[in-house]
């Protein structure tokens, strides 16, 4: 099978699986109950968190059957899926607010206090690293224990650190799915150039980009709808995934540069608001409201005539 059509085979595969796990899940959910998944969203209205469980599902089924993509890979992407996805959902259905951002929730470890949010912090940098091993070839490793060691670390921080930042773009409709789509567009086309231009090259890195996009868009008419959201689960699954894609495509100087930008934007997220610099940019908001219910104006205060 030729690059192209693994990539459209797995993006399809995903799609497809997503939305019927959807569909199960919206009639039995997973763990408990409607109620369990329901949250209130910035408009103070009633949505589904079911969203979630749902891409992680849909995109773990396309993984474990997806073409041109060898074992280890296959493993190392249903952890980091499955895992972020899973620990995600731990703090979707136990967490509380009382902690936010990584600096309260070390914080309040630091005063002994073990919230839902540092359990998917350390566990979710587990699984990145856990990720990165299994991903790594052993045949390509460069010479020196060191120097091999240095890269698994890099990788497992992208795996990581691409799970959490997709999670902060997830504040409003159809958002973080966007965000996904513009990281995870041109990382696509240039893993289809490149494997288009080496005889017999790797399909995975197109393949492993696809399959987490592919779900995503065929989830994003609940979100830009505003029934759904993607909720932990869902946006740590998915950068989690693209994440790993983008270490087995990228070479250690863009996994580097991908991992300053990763933690800048993941810093910058504890002292500026996301959506007031996104509402500020007239192109940046834009975007941001393609295909979304127009914001209500702020209400009209009339002031009594004295």
């Amino acid at each position: 099978m030729g690059v192209v059509a693994a990539a459209v085979a797995g993006a399809a595969a995903g799609a497809v699986a997503a939305r019927a796990a959807y569909a199960v899940f919206r009639r039995r959910p997973p763990i408990g109950d409607e109620k369990t998944w329901t949250r209130t969203n910035h408009r103070g209205e009633p949505i589904t968190l079911l969203e979630g469980p749902a891409l992680v599902a849909g995109a773990g089924a396309a993984v474990a059957l997806a073409p041109g993509v060898s074992p280890r890979l296959r493993a190392a992407a249903l952890l980091a899926g499955l895992g972020g996805g899973g620990l995600g959902a731990y703090d979707d259905v136990l967490g509380t607010t009382a902690s936010k951002g990584f600096k309260g929730h070390l914080s309040a470890l630091a005063r002994g206090e073990v919230t839902s949010g540092a359990v998917k912090i350390i566990g979710i940098g587990a699984t990145g690293l856990a990720a990165a091993v299994l991903a790594r070839d052993p045949a390509a490793r460069p010479s020196g224990a060191a120097l091999a060691a240095f890269d698994t670390l890099v990788d497992g921080a992208v795996i990581a650190g691409s799970a959490n930042l997709a999670n902060l773009f997830d504040l409003r409709p159809g958002r973080a799915i966007k965000v996904a789509l513009l990281a995870g567009t041109p990382l696509l086309a240039a893993s289809l150039a490149s494997s288009s231009r080496e005889s017999g090259g790797s399909t995975a890195g197109a393949v492993l980009t696809a399959i987490p996009l592919g779900a995503a868009v065929a989830l994003l008419p609940e979100d830009l709808g505003e029934r759904a959201m993607l909720g932990d689960a869902g946006a740590n699954a998915l950068g989690a995934l693209l994440g790993l894609a983008a270490t087995v495509r990228l070479g250690r100087a863009g996994r580097l540069v991908l991992l300053g930008t990763v933690a800048a934007l993941t810093a910058a997220s504890e002292k500026v608001s996301f959506t007031k610099v996104i509402a500020a940019n007239p192109v940046l908001d834009r975007i941001d409201m393609l295909g979304r219910r127009p914001v209500p104006p702020p209400p009209v205060v009339v002031s009594p005539t004295p």
